[in-house]
């Protein structure tokens, strides 16, 4: 069992850094955020929940429900990339340019300096309500709110969308048959589609494989190897669900003329608990499809009909929400407790130093043969006087170390440790990189993992 623990163990730190080589191999670091949902009377502050993303995850992204100025507030200075939401009733009034001029002076640019706000979204799966009212103002809604970015010179930095649920197709399989449901297609998703290729946004989707699947495709939706699904029409051959519905959109897409659009997944996830006897609700299940998902959308493999591509994607959730309505599972799509404990682990924490063991490390120069890129951080169970003395001793020979002081673009999370690790792989660097430029009196330990975030390059 202990063997077992230690493989288990090892195949997810292997996978972390996996993660990260993806990203930095493949172009695409900063592809994999988080929706984040506050239907719940037990979240942590949302300044904890920063530091927390930042200090301890791979998250960059992150996307809200509503545009709160305390959780905007939260994540001033972090670098964090900030999607924020316009509710669904304030459509109709948002067609008004004097309230969306309003609404950006008031949500926005008080933020923007600080808080890295890239999308504003207008409402969330407004075709699926069944409003006219909602439906016919949405895409008017948008151009007005584009209007009022610009009238803050902020068009350029910060993109206007709107995300849909797979409803909007009236046929999906084969993915090459994907259609958008008559009506909406010439009436919405045209004039939406144009509107978005104009102002260089992307269409967003949330596909759900949890919602799709059935006893006998349950593997399919899992990412797990199974004889795949063909489409006769293009001789492709599909391996999970998730790529045939998003082929299913691009044909749609396609189809209107728009197959230039970017996709951006706003929405994906599975539950890690649900009813008694509800099929795959269990926390392996979970874990499978979200950490197959994050390597897939990262790979730049893409789909059949888009192939060599990566997609910016969003995971429901970052929380378990208890005050959700509806079944169970809808409480359980989180990927961590309340208390920032992992509900399952899929490498989303942030594999540093403190993994590593705290022995002493041979003091030999770098060779050839292990000639990568290193950094050095404060290794496990160091005392933060002794990682002050680190600071104090780096910054104290002349060293640059306005980024981890007040404005600092590594000022955040302000602590010793934190700071610390940036002060001492800058010394590391500088020197040559060895292993005894990182020794910092056994408080230092190499890693091959960049611990850089947001803004803050190490």
């Amino acid at each position: 069992m202990e063997k077992d623990n230690f493989a288990s163990a090892a195949l997810l730190m292997i996978w972390a850094i996996a993660i990260f080589a993806l990203a930095l191999t493949q172009g695409v670091e900063g592809t994999i955020g988080v929706n984040y949902g506050t239907v719940a009377n037990n979240l942590p502050p949302p300044k904890d929940v920063s530091n927390f993303l930042l200090d301890s995850t791979i998250i960059n992204q992150v996307r809200l429900f509503d545009a709160n100025p305390g959780m905007l507030e939260a994540f001033a200075h972090t670098g964090i990339a900030i999607t924020v939401t316009v509710p669904n009733d304030q459509i109709p009034r948002l067609t008004n340019l004097s309230f969306a001029k309003d609404w950006v002076q008031a949500n926005i640019s008080p933020y923007v300096g600080a808080t890295n706000i890239v999308r504003v979204l207008v409402g969330n799966e407004v075709l699926s309500t069944a409003s006219k009212v909602l439906i016919a103002n949405l895409v008017p809604a948008m151009q007005a709110l584009h209007t009022a970015l610009v009238a803050e010179s902020l068009d350029r930095r910060i993109q206007v969308s709107t995300p849909h649920s797979l409803a909007i197709l009236s046929s999906s399989s084969p993915p090459s048959t994907g259609k958008f449901r008559q009506g909406y297609d010439m009436h919405v998703l045209k004039p939406l589609l144009s509107f978005l290729r104009t102002t260089k946004s992307p269409f967003m989707i949330n596909p759900y494989p949890f919602f799709g699947c059935s006893v006998d495709t349950l593997d399919f939706a899992l990412f797990r190897p199974t004889n795949g699904v063909l489409d006769e029409n293009t001789g492709l051959n599909y391996t999970n669900m998730l790529d045939a519905q998003l082929d299913a959109v691009f044909s749609a897409m396609k189809l209107l003329g728009y197959s230039d659009v970017d996709i951006v997944i706003a929405e994906t996830g599975w539950p890690s608990a649900g009813d008694q006897g509800q099929l795959g609700v269990d926390p392996d299940s979970a874990a499978a499809y979200n950490a197959h998902l994050m390597q897939h959308v990262m790979s730049g493999i893409g789909t059949p009909l888009m192939p060599n591509r990566t997609f910016e994607t969003y995971i429901f959730a970052l929380f378990n929400e208890d005050m959700k309505p509806g079944p169970t599972c809808e409480r359980h799509f989180g990927l961590f407790e309340p208390d920032f404990t992992p509900v399952y682990d899929i490498g989303i924490l942030r594999p540093t130093a403190a993994n590593f063991p705290s022995g002493p490390r041979n003091h030999t120069p770098e060779s050839p043969e292990t000639n990568r890129k290193q950094w050095c951080l404060p290794r496990k169970g160091s005392k933060e006087e002794d990682l002050q003395k680190n600071i104090d001793y780096v910054c104290g020979l002349g060293f640059d170390c306005r980024p981890i002081q007040a404005g600092g673009q590594c000022f955040i999370p302000n602590t010793v440790r934190a700071h610390a690790a940036y002060a001492m792989n800058l010394y590391f660097q500088d020197t040559g990189r060895h292993d005894f430029d990182c020794d910092f009196r056994q408080t230092g330990a190499v890693t091959f993992v960049d611990p850089s975030y947001g803004r803050c390059k190490y």
